[in-house]
């Protein structure tokens, strides 16, 4: 049976597995390389717990503020709207009128979410 247009034949899919295979070889072959040729000096110094080059003091179970949760939820939701931006720049012609009317629709509804934000006070520190 001869393969149409329309449809793939196994073999279409085999620059992608060799491919992927290369990948993960690459990977499994650096990861076996650096554990076997890689130093193996052990101290008490080099496996104690640091952070920034600054000892650990204090229990980590320590309450965090919402606040800096609030502000990274805030910041990926501002960015993920920024992204959606990229792609109607680069079609801005393409859309006419009617795509341009979406955009405002968009910003305006981002705006006043960052408004209601700011009003809330999410993003003053104390």
């Amino acid at each position: 049976m001869e393969p149409t247009v329309d449809q793939y034949v196994p073999s279409d899919y085999l620059p992608i597995i060799i491919q992927f295979a290369a990948a993960l070889g690459f990977v499994i072959f650096a990861l076996v390389a650096t554990h076997l040729l890689g130093p193996k000096r052990k101290s008490e110094v080099k496996g104690a717990a640091w952070e920034s080059g600054i000892e650990s003091v204090g229990d980590a179970r320590t309450p965090i503020s919402y606040k800096y949760f609030m502000t990274a939820i805030l910041f990926v939701l501002f960015d993920v709207e920024i992204i959606f931006m990229y792609p109607w720049a680069v079609n801005f012609r393409s859309f006419g009128l009617d795509g341009f009317l979406q955009m405002v629709v968009f910003m305006i509804m981002l705006l006043a979410g960052f408004f209601y934000v700011i009003k809330k006070g999410i993003l003053k520190w104390e």
